[in-house]
């Protein structure tokens, strides 16, 4: 659970923090071995970027390489922090007397950041290839013709879902926890709940006495439930509307 917990925790960031990891990567790559004043700055800071990328690549450039960045988020993270969460949960950062050590920790934490560091690094790779790609008037470094999926592609709504019923459930299962817990409360004879007064108090009471990770038991069984069933609408509602399209030309 930790390792679930961790990796899903740095998705839900990573589709927040993509647009800034792409103008991170093109400002990175430009003008590459040449001396200042030597070449053209397409991208004059953090601000500007964003702006031309947005202008020249279209919007939807500022989330290039989602995926693996998604992918590289849960296996980097999922293992690094669950590894160091695993080793304190088991009692290995704490010397015989109890007391927490700093040289365990520090040890902990080094190996976990090398386990993830060593497995993620391939599809860091990728996910650099995939947002230094630009339109030719903006593009720096070199420019990979990688292409995931082909135009059109079913699997293009398949993986777009796939990323969708992630943000879905973190957003939603505390939601989902609560009101399981509203429905399934005693009731007195009047059928007023006897727990919970309402669904903000069943989230502060779950949050207080289980702590913040209370909000989010069985979210492993939501995804499952909810990822599919996000993945079959999205790919079958994009799959009628190509077949409409067709026929109706």
């Amino acid at each position: 659970m930790e390792f679930l917990m961790s990796g899903l925790a740095a998705c839900g960031a990573c589709v927040f923090t993509n647009p800034l990891e792409v103008v991170k990567t093109r400002m990175q790559l430009q003008g590459e071995l040449k001396a200042p004043g030597t070449y053209q700055r397409h991208y004059r800071n953090v601000f500007h970027a964003f702006f031309t990328i947005g202008k020249v690549d279209g919007l939807a450039a500022l989330q290039k390489g989602l995926a693996p960045a998604l992918l590289y988020q849960f296996l980097m993270n999922g293992i690094r922090l669950g590894t160091y969460g695993l080793a304190e949960a088991r009692g290995y950062l704490r010397t015989d007397e109890g007391v927490h050590s700093p040289v365990r920790s520090a040890a902990a934490g080094a190996l976990a950041g090398v386990m993830g560091a060593y497995l993620g690094s391939p599809i860091y790779m990728v996910k650099t290839h995939l947002q230094a790609q630009a339109k030719a008037e903006i593009a720096v470094g070199h420019q990979y013709k990688h292409q995931i999926f082909p135009p059109q592609s079913w699997k293009v709504a398949l993986a777009a879902a796939m990323v969708s019923g992630i943000a879905i459930v973190l957003a939603m299962t505390p939601f989902d926890v609560a009101s399981t817990r509203l429905y399934n409360q005693p009731t007195d004879t009047h059928g007023k709940g006897l727990m919970y007064r309402g669904i903000l108090d069943a989230l502060l009471q779950t949050a207080r006495t289980e702590g913040f990770f209370g909000m989010y038991k069985g979210i492993g069984a939501s995804y499952f439930r909810l990822g599919p069933h996000t993945i079959l609408s999205l790919f079958f509602w994009d799959q009628l509307r190509m077949i409409y399209s067709t026929y109706t030309k």
